[in-house]
């Protein structure tokens, strides 16, 4: 038995996972896929000189499902057991954001094809890539990844890639969609689709009757809140200090900084998320890329703070209207958070949101399912 096939047969036994056909069955297949990574010549070494090209890579494979039914627990485990060194594991948004500034730069060089360009630069030392949450909500990324993804492929390149949509869904109704349609084909052709919505949402599961409203804000909400972020996410609690951080771009060419941005839940400060000036644009980006936000910090809201209290109400919105995960800790509970001055009576829909968010109801739904 190989390493990822046992490594999930060990999280069985040890009562972290429940059994499940589907995550079974995609474990196997990754299984498969490492030990054909691992079978292939060294670049550079005698094997691969005597082929006179590039070994074929091995098919790749696109894990689909809900919330919460194991896809990057699975893509971790491969990502983890497989001893190759050129290997990649990266965000799909934070690669497409580098892949865009890679062509602005090969734009500016006047460069022939940049696209062309910046895939063999970008599959250079890569062996497999691995994509966590690929989704295409916008024109820009939709009309290049077919051209992409054929060039880097062509590299040698290997694609593990998990998703909340089936192939054919990703971006469903987008402008000029019949231009992405290649790139549907490519994954077809390409890479095993395996589906995963077995009956588990381990996400919800471990969040246990934990309530996701915490009052008032201090070091307790707060140890609870960063417990929640641990369990959430299977991050090591022991390396807390190294919780990594990301840049979400924001249509318009701006980015908003998640201080921990970690498998589709991030944290953030009231303060920096509705204290600075943001709109609905930078509130769907945050929507449409995580699943959970943790906001620590929320205040007492008034017409002292109405532009704050303007933006946490469309914050609210974003989040609500995508089915994302709200864990808060606040100085008041959702009723008594904005309760006189002009704006009060106006966030008592905001209040109703948020007492509908923190329903076993809304935590079962997933992210954008409505």
């Amino acid at each position: 038995m190989s390493k990822v096939l046992a490594r999930y047969d060990a999280l069985v036994a040890a009562g972290e996972l429940r059994a499940d056909a589907e995550q079974a069955a995609a474990a196997a297949r990754l299984d498969r896929l490492a030990e054909e990574l691992e079978a292939v010549p060294k670049k550079g070494s005698i094997l691969w000189r005597a082929l006179g090209r590039a070994p074929e890579p091995p098919r790749g494979v696109y894990l689909w499902g809900g919330v919460g039914r194991g896809k990057s627990m699975l893509m971790d485990l491969l990502f983890d057991c497989v001893d190759i060194r050129r290997k990649r594991r990266v965000h799909f948004h934070e690669f497409m954001l580098e892949v865009h500034q890679r062509l602005n730069l090969e734009r500016q060089k006047n460069t022939a094809d940049p696209v062309v360009a910046v895939a063999e630069a970008m599959a250079e030392d890569i062996r497999l890539l691995a994509f966590d949450e690929m989704v295409v909500n916008n024109p820009a990324d939709a009309m290049i990844l077919s051209r992409l993804f054929i060039e880097m492929m062509g590299h040698g390149l290997t694609v593990v890639a998990t998703s909340n949509r089936a192939p054919g869904d990703l971006y469903k109704d987008g402008l000029n969609r019949q231009l992405f349609l290649p790139f549907i084909a490519l994954i077809e052709a390409r890479m095993d689709v395996l589906t995963l919505n077995g009956p588990v949402d381990y996400r919800l599961d471990r969040l246990g009757s934990m309530k996701t409203w915490l009052v008032p804000n201090g070091p307790e909400a707060t140890a609870t809140l960063s417990a929640a972020f641990f369990r959430l996410t299977d991050y090591p609690v022991e390396d807390a200090a190294r919780v990594p951080a990301c840049d979400l771009p924001v249509p318009g060419g701006r980015t908003i900084h998640v201080p921990r941005c970690v498998k589709g839940v991030a944290v953030f400060s009231f303060k920096k998320l509705c204290g600075e000036a943001r709109g609905a644009p930078d509130y769907l980006a945050i929507a449409h890329r995580f699943h959970t936000v943790i906001l620590v910090g929320i205040p007492r809201l008034g017409p002292e703070n109405r532009n704050e209290a303007a933006r946490f109400v469309t914050l609210v919105d974003a989040l609500y209207e995508n089915r994302v995960k709200l864990l808060a800790a606040a100085d008041a509970l959702p009723d008594d958070l904005y309760i006189a001055g002009d704006g009060a009576f106006e966030f008592e829909r905001t209040a109703s949101r948020l007492h509908e968010m923190a329903s076993d109801e809304y935590l079962a739904e997933g992210h954008g399912e409505h």
